[in-house]
């Protein structure tokens, strides 16, 4: 019985990942600047020479890391790059 429970188990969390169908999350700087560079335009290697570099020193655990590498694309490269400066305009 007790095989049985445990292989239901197991079977069941197969499905659902697979059904789930979303990122493979890593949880290490590796998986993150992956991340990073898959959704970077030009998928520039200096950038990802940069993010394996400062990666340890931003990021303090596991957690921080999958929250990161789940996060949209757009999303992404704006918390490394920041958003482009916007001319300001005059209310008048």
């Amino acid at each position: 019985m007790k095989r049985a429970v445990v292989l239901l188990v197991l079977f069941s969390a197969c499905i659902v990942r697979h059904m789930m169908g979303g990122p493979h999350l890593t949880g290490t700087c590796g998986g993150a600047c992956a991340h990073y560079i898959e959704c970077k335009p030009g998928h520039p290697e200096k950038d990802r020479a940069r993010c394996n570099q400062e990666c340890p020193g931003v990021f303090a655990d596991r957690d921080s890391l999958m929250m990161y590498e789940s996060l949209s694309c757009k999303d992404a490269v704006e918390y490394v790059d920041g958003t482009a400066p916007q001319a300001a305009t005059s209310a008048r």
